[in-house]
This record gives structure tokens, C-alpha cells and sequence, in this order.
């Protein structure tokens, strides 16, 4: 691990039991706090697809905005926004996927992308991959090009890599 990702690791607090007992949250607002670390962190994902000529970031609800969006400015790339269902005012597509605990729903204006366009998946977590994985599902319904995914953080133990296996998948930080 070079010094840079050491940086970023180490200003990532763990939040036990939370958002439920048992769970060890991790907190990436100390990282955001930090305009060094912020841009460090959106510096090191945006270089990592720099040459891949992204024409849109499919940006996640809602932590996945934070970090995606800087990263589409640097990129020269526009936004996409996934949500959860009923978020959106225009007309969507959806794609339903499983969690530990049962179902979710994702959406996205059903003209948020047009036939070809390479596009970029940036959410802050990877832990099981269903929330990548229907964001994915979605673009490529709409006739998309998935051109990787970035990750400012992955949970290794939890396997999501495995569930993505189609594309190039990118985290900065793992655990």
C-alpha cells in the first residue's frame, strides 16, 4: 500500500454497530472534511479511467453522488444519477436486486443515456456487488457501455468482486 492510499485509510473512522448491531460502518465524512484528502482521493479515481474516453459517471445514491461527481468534472464526463425507486421526477427503468435482509429497487430516467455511450459506475462502497451489479444492469438495458466501476472503498471479506466479474473493477481503498 503506497503512502497516498495509507493517507486515505487511515482518516476512515469505524462506526460500530451501526446502521445495526454487529455491523462496523466505515465513515468516510473524516476523509471528506479534508480538501487534501478529498481531492487525493478523486484524483486517484479519475486517473485511474483517464484514458478510457467516459462520456458519462453513473453516480449511486446517495454517498456515490459525493464521489462521483467530482470525478465526472474531472473526467470531462456528465452525470448519471441511480436512485432508489420513486426518487426521480421524469419517466424511469428499474432493476429490482436481492440484499442480505430481502429486495431493492434502483432507477434511472429512462433517457439518461443514449445507445454507446461509455460509461463509468462511482459509488463509494463495494461490499456485495448487488447495488453495482443492477446499476450495471440498468445502463446496458439502455444500451450503454459499462466501461468499469470505482470503488472508493471495497469490503474484501464480503465477495462483491465476484458478482462483477464482467467488468474492470477499480477500489481504492480495500479492507
Amino acid at each position: 500500500m503506497n503512502d497516498k492510499i495509507r493517507t486515505l485509510k487511515d482518516a476512515i473512522r469505524d462506526v460500530p454497530d451501526f446502521p445495526k448491531k454487529g455491523i462496523v460502518f466505515k465513515d468516510i465524512t473524516p476523509l471528506l472534511n479534508r480538501a487534501d484528502l478529498l481531492r487525493s482521493a478523486i484524483d486517484q479515481l479519475a486517473d485511474n479511467f483517464k484514458e478510457q474516453r467516459i462520456q458519462k459517471i453513473a453516480v449511486v445514491e446517495s454517498r456515490g453522488f459525493i464521489i462521483g461527481t467530482p470525478v465526472a468534472y474531472r473526467l470531462g464526463a456528465g452525470i448519471v444519477p441511480v436512485r432508489k425507486k420513486g426518487k426521480l421526477p421524469y419517466k424511469t427503468i428499474s432493476s429490482t436486486y436481492k440484499l442480505e435482509y430481502g429486495f431493492d429497487t434502483l432507477e434511472m430516467h429512462e433517457d439518461a443515456v443514449t445507445k454507446g455511450e461509455r460509461v463509468l459506475i462511482v459509488d463509494d462502497l463495494l461490499a456485495t456487488g448487488g447495488t453495482a451489479a443492477a446499476t450495471a444492469e440498468l445502463l446496458t438495458k439502455s444500451g450503454a457501455v459499462v466501461v468499469g466501476m470505482a470503488f472508493l472503498i471495497e469490503l474484501l471479506f464480503l465477495g462483491g468482486r465476484k458478482n462483477l466479474r464482467d467488468y474492470e473493477v477499480f477500489s481504492l481503498i480495500t479492507y
